[in-house]
């Protein structure tokens, strides 16, 4: 049995907090809605006219505000609409919610109707309205389009336009007849001929989402008021009763309460599942498909900027609702407005992400709707099932998998994945109609029993089930229908039989039957969203940093902490998830979701946090964490089946029947009925609940309203003092402050404020955004000096920049005049090109402002390179593989951002004020003078480090480089009489080789982006009585980015002179612009700042300075080091290797101080002895005969190595290529570390007679010890397979 109960006490545990009527208003008559978007080229039939709230029940609720302006215009967004006896008046439903400052929300259910105009007033009112637009359209010519012309003036701003285009077509209603719609026509309004109606809304507010029991009970009131009877209890019964006397169902709990004409049935999920989401979900997959609502999905949860279109106000909130639910654990922290009132269009010109719904007229054309900004922008066309897409969005992670999943779900309940209604009946229905048909007849069992507070529903049902099963009385019924009399009483109950015949067995309603299908449906899809989250953070807890003592201590240091490991999260995660999770791990949504975590050590868990947990907990205990965590594999929802069952059960034992609807103690003569028409309703019986002294149900209201507390899906946790008040709306930063629009007050001084808040967020955003890029940034750099562990990824960074270009768009569309094209910012910058360039033309012999020139790079060399805003335009502008104006602006971003340029730049944009002044309005951020100081400052800061984000992004790209080989001039034979060439390398490849025209020693090429470089080969052909050259270095310059790398060489090349080299691999290291090498800027990356600056090798030795055998031996520990930490990288980031094993510090230069140390250079006849003359000369011993027969005594490894060693070096002295014989000692390294034998290669070498004669004593290749410890670390070296890069081994072959 049962249990009864009553709602009455404190409004948090009701059903529903107000009934309202909103409509117009007979004494003030009919007022032009100037806020919804006035048009006066339409009839005066289809304009917009200002409603009112004529009636809302109870006065006002403490724990729930009265918002009348707020209510009003939601219930009628877009004002009365008048129609006459030839429109269509069939009512409509729809909802909408209100959010309110503290993130709680409250839902509006309204259903809307069409009733006779009664006021002659206004009748007549209407009748003038329409012949003065009449005898304006007979002047006109008497023109007659099929659509009312659009807007004649040109509107000054864009949200204007938006407003205007939004009106240009007619609303639904005047498609039939488009002609007699312009009131030419004799079909137009006449008082005497016509009938006119206006729309009505009824309006139920609640605290929970209960859209499918509010529809029905709202859709039986308004049956009551249409029908020929009058209902049974007058309306203020049923109204009463609902405010007052109907519960909200606890937690897990189904509940029973009783409308006009038929109970009504809502369920509430229990602590443990998924939070109650009432909207269909099926219909959102329907009007979208299942590929677009993915897409969809994916975007909010990016919190880009979301903007929803349909016709139909339902739809809007179905989408938005659908798509917000979807989103557990997580909770969209942002403006939130599915219905957007025509008054509150200026709110689309918001700078923060938004989820908006905007209501589209027939016909109305996505080409027309000049929104203010699109860079970031996703369209949803829901009417037309369409949707536009951000640029560079990442894919949500196993997208085909997951789409084919919910396909799956979708056909199992009879729905297309592409949208509409597939034909089959599917299994899952077939299986649970039997369930359905004991529901039918419990719930119809039920309805009998209960014959309490004169309610007649029982009784009705009685005699109905007499009459059906007695034939005598059947027989009866049909005599009397053939002699003609009428038997009231049983027409009316078999008219209302006849209604609900097409129920289906057991008499439950089709209504009914489709909300069970669509609560079961809506479980099972929530339920495949919720496990991928569940598989994507089965381990996010082991990243939360907990390191405060205690809530207050958190609270206050919230903005200075960092409180989630992300680098080592997005280590942890599978490769292809990257792009997206690297960019959700940045969302308010998932700072808010960690927040909570770190909240709940101290007090009650967040109620979708203590879900989310309980699956993570589930899931463990099911496989016990697996290795396979890390692995991409696509893993179903293991769900389905008993989450359905959960709501099955509750269906089919009801838990909680509420009161009845009762008489009242009501005025008698007042409220008459009168058939289609809505009675003016006794306002002191609806004022007030009943007192009760129920003890039962104040306990229920108190528990209620604790759990409701925690329960209510977007509310925060209810904290205990101001100071945590203020924290936490701090310490969500950004969007909190400015997250909804004030519906109840468009005043200019509220909307001046709002757009005030607005620049101040902006710029509090651009703070913070530019404090982590340079935090990360000098954390990783840190790194590569060698403290610390490194904090920023490749990808993450790549995130970051991303998230810099999608503000400066936001920031640039703030407060625009006139829209014009997707990217405000290059629209901005093409404006102040063209104006330049004029400038230009009209004075050549001046020099233009637009350019300054950087000093030179280096003393020697390069000329300097010019600094032009424009020019760096025309590079981006000639780049054919960028389509788009907003991924031009984006390239300009990160190529200013990579040469140090991007605050310059743009302070020179901005600099031209009068341009300014014309393209935006007085409250945009750009006009606000100190926040735009401050925010060039902000990014100013980000010159202190260096990025590669245009270099490592474009690869594709043709890019103009310039070199020049720069010899020692001080001595004669600087000039050379044979034919030089070079061959530049980078990251991503190498230009080929390039001959250089002879004694000119520069040339500029064109190949495509090498990437950061790394080395040149640099030689000649030998020829002429020259052919001897004494190098400095080259130099080699990317003329796009001005990146200027040096190629230090100091050696010379040619036979019989140095070390006989006739060609180099010389290592490139970035030079520091401006010469400002005193510390005011980071190291660049490829370079160890522990080491000093190579000479030459060979003149190691000769210097005063040797380095100590503890400064070799380590100088080797942290060349290997580094090569360790290089493959720890993920592998899109690691650089280049050749840099750590030739360049500065690298395994070539630690190894060439090793075997130097001790070595004797005596000057043998004035010629240098190499190391490589000892290998030379350690190979001939081996190969000699008798040597040999000494080895065969030894053990086979042994033997095998020094054959190995003999190869190696044969091999490389026998290329045709002279790399001389440093060259040739750094080749041997390079294939040793390569083929893992450089370990065995040296005890070998340290073991050989010749060491004798070419090495002292002390020498640390003759000290077994030393030997052995190298060895030891080099073998770590063998766990990595390195590659060289084609320079060093060209020609060698074994």
């Amino acid at each position: 049995m049962s249990a009864t109960m009553s709602g009455s006490g404190s409004a948090p545990c009701r059903f529903a907090h107000y009934f309202i009527i909103c409509g117009i208003d007979n004494e003030t008559g009919l007022e032009p809605d100037a806020l919804a978007g006035e048009n006066f080229d339409q009839s005066p039939l289809k304009r917009t006219f200002k409603s009112k709230v004529l009636a809302h029940y109870p006065k006002n609720i403490e724990c729930n505000p009265f918002d009348q302006d707020a209510v009003n215009m939601l219930c009628m967004p877009k004002g009365l609409s008048f129609r006459t006896q030839r429109d269509s008046r069939a009512p409509q439903f729809h909802s909408f919610l209100i959010t309110r400052e503290d993130g709680s929300r409250t839902y509006g259910f309204v259903h809307t109707f069409y009733e006779e105009v009664t006021s002659p007033q206004i009748c007549s009112a209407m009748q003038t309205l329409h012949q003065m637009h009449q005898a304006e359209h007979n002047a006109s010519a008497h023109n007659c389009p099929s659509a009312p012309s659009s807007s004649s003036s040109s509107s000054s701003s864009s949200m204007d336009s938006l407003a205007s285009s939004l009106d240009e077509v007619e609303s639904p209603s005047s498609a039939q007849g488009g002609r007699r719609n312009c009131g030419c026509s004799g079909e137009g309004y006449d008082s005497l001929r016509d009938t006119l109606y206006v729309s009505k809304a009824m309006c139920l507010i609640t605290p929970m989402p209960f859209m499918h029991a509010c529809k029905r009970f709202l859709s039986q009131l308004h049956r009551a008021v249409t029908s020929n009877q009058p209902p049974p209890l007058p309306l203020e019964s049923y109204i009463y009763n609902i405010l007052y006397e109907v519960p909200l169902p606890p937690p897990g709990r189904s509940l029973k309460f009783h409308g006009v004409y038929e109970p009504i049935l809502c369920q509430r999920p229990g602590v443990g599942e998924l939070p109650l989401a009432d909207f269909p979900l099926g219909e959102a997959f329907r009007l979208l498909g299942v590929e677009n609502l993915v897409q969809l999905f994916t975007c909010v949860l990016l919190e880009m900027q979301i903007l929803l279109y349909s016709q139909d106000y339902q739809r809007l909130m179905v989408v938005a609702e659908g798509i917000t639910t979807l989103l557990f654990p997580f909770q969209w922290q942002h403006v939130y407005v599915p219905i957007l009132p025509a008054s509150l269009l200026h709110f689309l010109d918001a700078p923060v992400p938004y989820l908006m719904g905007l209501q589209s007229k027939e016909g109305t054309d996505r080409s027309k709707l000049e929104l203010p900004q699109e860079a970031n922008l996703c369209f949803v066309d829901i009417d037309n099932h369409y949707i536009e897409l951000p640029e560079d969005f990442p894919q949500f992670p196993n997208k085909p998998e997951f789409i084919q999943e919910l396909t799956e779900v979708l056909l199992s309940f009879g729905l297309s994945p592409d949208g509409g209604n597939t034909s089959p009946v599917p299994s899952i229905i077939k299986q649970t109609s039997t369930l359905e048909t004991e529901l039918k007849s419990a719930s119809l069992s039920e309805l009998v029993d209960d014959k309490r507070n004169g309610n007649l529903g029982g009784e009705a049902l009685d005699v109905l089930e007499l009459l059906q099963g007695n034939p005598t009385l059947e027989r009866l019924q049909a005599l009397a229908k053939r002699t003609g009399v009428k038997v009231a009483r049983l027409e009316a109950l078999a008219a209302g039989q006849k209604a609900v015949g097409e129920e289906g067995v057991g008499g439950r309603s089709p209504e009914e039957e489709q909300e069970l299908r669509n609560a079961k449906l809506n479980v099972q899809l929530r339920e495949v969203f919720a496990a991928r989250f569940a598989t994507m953070f089965a381990d996010y807890e082991s990243f939360v940093i907990q390191n405060s003592p205690d809530l207050e201590s958190w609270l206050t240091n919230r903005e200075q902490m960092h409180n989630f490991d992300k680098a080592s999260f997005l280590s942890d995660q599978p490769e292809p998830y990257l792009p997206f999770l690297s960019h959700f791990i940045e969302t308010q949504m998932f700072a808010t979701f960690i927040d909570n975590k770190i909240i709940s050590q101290w007090e009650e868990k967040e109620p979708l946090l203590r879900v989310f947990d309980g699956r993570i907990e589930k899931a463990r205990l099911y496989n016990v964490r697996a290795p396979s965590l890390r692995s991409s594999i696509y893993q179903k929802c293991t769900f389905l089946k008993e989450s359905a069952q959960a709501i099955e059960q509750r269906l089919r034992k009801i838990d909680h029947t509420a009161i009845h609807p009762h008489l009242l103690n009501m005025k008698i003569g007042q409220g008459k009925y009168q058939q289609g028409f809505f009675p003016k309703l006794q306002a002191d019986v609806l004022a007030s609940g009943p007192t009760s002294n129920n003890r039962w149900s104040n306990r229920t209201c108190s528990t209620q309203r604790k759990v409701d507390r925690h329960r209510q899906p977007n509310e925060h946790l209810v904290l205990d003092n101001d100071l945590k008040e203020k924290y936490m709306q701090e310490a969500r930063n950004l969007g909190k402050n400015l997250r909804q629009p004030k519906l109840s007050d468009l005043s200019p001084a509220v909307i001046a404020q709002t757009n005030w808040k607005f620049v101040e967020g902006l710029l509090k955003e651009c703070k913070m955004k530019t404090k982590r890029m340079l935090v990360e940034k000098m954390g990783r750099e840190a790194v590569e000096m060698g403290h610390g562990e490194a904090n920023i990824t490749g990808l993450e960074e790549n995130t970051l920049i991303a998230s810099l270009c999608d503000l400066l768009e936001r920031i640039w569309s703030h407060g625009l005049q006139v829209k014009q094209g997707k990217s405000a910012l290059w629209s901005h910058l093409l404006h102040y090109q063209a104006r330049e360039e004029k400038n230009e033309l009209q004075s050549e012999s001046s020099v233009s402002n637009s350019q300054d020139k950087r000093k030179p790079e280096s003393s020697v060399g390069l000329p300097a390179l010019r600094v032009s805003l424009i020019q760096d335009m025309r590079h981006i502008q000639n780049m054919g593989e960028i389509k788009t104006d907003v991924g031009r602006a984006r390239a300009w971003i990160r190529l200013s951002l990579e040469k140090k340029l991007l605050s310059q730049h743009l302070k020179q944009l901005l600099s031209n004020q009068t341009l300014t002044k014309k393209l935006y309005k007085r409250y945009a951020f750009l006009r606000c003078e100190e926040e735009k100081e401050q925010f060039l400052f902000h990014l100013l800061s980000l010159n202190t480090v260096d990025y590669f984000c245009f270099t490592s992004v474009f690869t594709t790209i043709m890019i103009p480089y310039r070199a020049v080989i720069i010899p020692i001039k001080k001595l004669s034979n600087a000039m050379t009489t044979s034919n030089p060439w070079l061959c530049v390398s980078g990251e991503l490849g190498d230009s080929g080789i390039l001959q250089i025209t002879k004694n000119v020693l520069e040339m500029t090429f064109d190949c495509q982006n090498i990437g950061r470089l790394t080395t040149v080969q640099l030689g000649h052909d030998n020829s002429g009585l020259l052919a001897k050259w004494l190098v400095d270095c080259v130099m080699v310059r990317n003329e796009i980015t001005g990146h200027t790398y040096k190629f230090p060489c100091g050696r010379w090349l040619g036979k019989g002179v140095d070390d006989g080299s006739l060609e180099r691999v010389l290592i490139g290291e970035l030079v520091v612009p401006f010469n400002d090498e005193d510390g005011g800027r980071t190291p660049p990356l490829q370079r160890s700042p522990s080491q000093i600056r190579r000479i030459s090798i060979t003149s190691l030795t000769g210097r005063g300075n040797k380095p100590t055998t503890v400064q070799i031996q380590e100088s080797i520990g942290e060349a290997v080091n580094n090569i360790i930490k290089h493959f720890h990288k993920p592998e899109k980031e690691r650089g280049s290797l050749t840099v750590l094993l030739c360049g500065e510090g690298g395994l070539v230069w630690a190894l060439e101080q090793f075997f130097h140390h001790g070595f004797r250079t005596a000057r043998l006849f004035q010629k240098n002895v190499f190391v490589w003359d000892f290998f030379e000369r350690a190979v001939a011993l081996m190969v000699n005969a008798d040597h040999i027969e000494d080895i065969q005594e030894t053990p086979e490894p042994l033997s095998l190595t020094c054959e190995s060693f003999c190869r190696y070096v044969n091999a490389i002295n026998n290329m045709p290529r002279n790399i001389g014989k440093d060259g040739k000692f750094q080749l041997l390294v390079c294939l040793g570390a390569r083929d893992r034998l450089l370990p065995q290669w040296l005890p070998l070498l340290a073991e050989c007679p010749v060491i004798t004669r070419m090495y002292e004593e002390n020498a640390l290749l003759r000290d077994k010890l030393t030997v052995s410890s190298v060895v030891a670390v080099l073998q770590t070296v063998n766990d990595f397979p390195i590659t060289l890069e084609t320079s060093l081994t060209k020609c060698f072959e074994l």
